[in-house]
C-alpha cells in the first residue's frame, strides 16, 4: 500500500477477494489514505462484510462482468490499480478494469497462476504496469522493514485496521480448512489452534 503506487486521496482501486482475510485489512488502509476501493466478491453475505471494512462499490463476479462494472462505477476511464490475489481467473478482467498508465499489482494466484502473455498486450490496453511483489524485497532494508511494520502495526494497534479472524480450525482439520478457503466459504483471516 506504501511502496508499489503514489496514491493520492480520491484515487480509485480495484480489490479482488475483498472479504477475505488480506481484502479487508486492505480495504480498510485504502479508506485510511483517501481511496475509492471497488471490491470483488461472490455472495452478498461477503458484500457485506466488505462495505462494513470500507468497500465503497461492491462487484459480485458470481453474476456480473467485472470490468463493465468498473468501467460503470468510474465513467469509463478505469481504476489506478487493482490488487489481484485470484490470479488466472481475473487477470483479463484486472488489465480490462485499469485506467491509461494504471498498475495491476499481482498479489496470488488462488485460482492459479497466470497464464503466459504477450507484454505487448500491456501496451495495447494503455501502457500499463504490472508488478508481482515479494515481500523480502520490501523488507530487505532494516530502516524500512522497521518503518513499513510501524505503520501496519500502528494502524493495527490503534484500531484503525482491524483484524477480523472469522475460522479458527484445530491443526488436525488442516484438509478442512483448505477446501473451506478453496470453496470461498471464508470471510476475514482463518488461523490453526494448537
Amino acid at each position: 500500500m506504501r511502496r508499489i503506487y503514489n496514491f493520492k486521496s480520491g484515487d480509485t482501486i480495484l480489490l479482488h477477494a475483498a472479504a477475505g482475510g488480506v481484502g479487508l485489512i486492505v480495504s480498510q488502509w485504502a479508506k485510511l489514505l483517501g481511496l475509492t476501493v471497488i471490491g470483488t466478491v461472490s455472495s452478498e453475505a461477503k458484500a457485506e462484510v466488505a462495505r462494513a471494512h470500507g468497500c465503497d462499490h461492491i462487484v459480485n463476479y458470481s453474476h456480473e462482468d467485472v470490468a463493465k462494472r468498473v468501467r460503470e462505477l468510474t465513467d469509463g476511464v478505469g481504476v489506478s490499480v487493482v490488487f489481484d490475489s485470484v490470479g488466472k481467473n481475473t487477470f483479463m478482467g484486472s488489465l480490462d478494469s485499469l485506467k491509461r498508465r494504471g498498475t495491476m499489482v499481482c498479489v496470488g494466484t488462488a485460482s492459479g497462476p497466470i497464464p503466459p502473455f504477450d507484454p505487448v498486450l500491456l501496451a495495447m490496453k494503455g501502457s500499463l504496469f504490472l508488478t508481482r511483489p515479494a515481500l523480502a524485497d520490501y523488507i530487505a532494508d532494516p530502516a524500512e522493514k522497521a518503518e513499513l511494520a510501524a505503520e501496519i502495526f500502528g494502524h493495527v494497534g490503534a484500531g484503525r485496521i482491524k483484524i477480523e479472524i472469522n475460522q479458527r480450525y484445530a491443526l488436525e482439520d488442516a484438509v478442512q480448512a483448505h477446501r473451506d478457503l478453496e470453496s470461498r466459504k471464508t470471510t476475514g483471516s482463518s488461523i490453526f489452534v494448537i
